[in-house]
């Protein structure tokens, strides 16, 4: 597990993260709201840990942050107050736990490995089939072993195809799926998308394009190699 520790305390912030290491929890520190969005965008985090009352973006501002980049990552925050309108209105930013200073480092251990469960259980599947592997919670693709670097737009359109396991899409559904609901149903860029995504994945093509119909998974493809 790796936790970014959003603490302007410079003691408690290092106390912190030496104590969760010496639990094999990973952690990073940021001491002020600027460096917490600046990590935020360059490293891979389990748990967000926030104190509400940070310099330059606030823990507030932060965990709205991560809500809205839809990433899912659990946000415990931490503050000086135990006012039940000061939890009520962190919940409602976002919030999956909280704890209010001071605490024992034991209780943050703990909270942080039932987030940490919680999170696991709600993960989506891997999706395997015909040499592909698509992780839709890390957002990676591989085939045959071999990491596939896709555009976002790319990666939908496989994990769509993925969940057909084999079956016919249309490029209708596949329009529907993985673009908005403002995309122009005359648009060729499903056409073009599908092109570029075979081409990422590599030969032999594994996606088949079935004439007048749609394209699927070539699964038996990934049976005879």
């Amino acid at each position: 597990m790796r936790v970014l520790v959003v603490e302007d305390e410079p003691y408690m912030a290092e106390a912190i993260r030496d104590g969760l290491r010496l639990e094999a929890i990973a952690a990073d520190i940021a001491g002020d709201g600027e460096t917490a969005l600046e990590l935020l965008t360059v490293n891979q985090y389990d748990i967000a840990v926030l104190d509400r009352d940070i310099p330059g973006p606030s823990g507030d501002e932060v965990a709205s942050r991560i809500v809205a980049s839809g990433s899912g990552m659990p946000i415990l925050m931490l503050t000086a107050a135990d006012r039940l309108d000061d939890k009520a209105s962190g919940f409602e930013l976002g919030a999956d736990d909280y704890l209010t200073k001071p605490f024992a480092l034991k209780e943050l251990v703990l909270r942080l490995r039932a987030l940490d469960r919680r999170r696991a259980h709600s993960r989506p599947p891997v999706r395997e089939l015909a040499g592909l592997r698509l992780d839709p919670f890390r957002r990676e693709v591989y085939r045959d072993g071999r990491y596939v670097a896709l555009t976002r737009k790319q990666f939908a359109v496989l994990e769509v195809l993925l969940a057909a396991e084999g079956g016919v899409v249309s490029a209708e559904d596949l329009l529907e799926r993985a673009w908005d609901g403002n995309a122009d149903p005359f648009t060729n860029a499903v056409r073009i998308t599908v092109s570029a995504l075979r081409k990422r994945l590599g030969e032999p093509w594994v996606i088949a394009t079935v004439p007048g119909v749609g394209y699927r998974i070539d699964t038996a493809l990934g049976a005879s190699g």
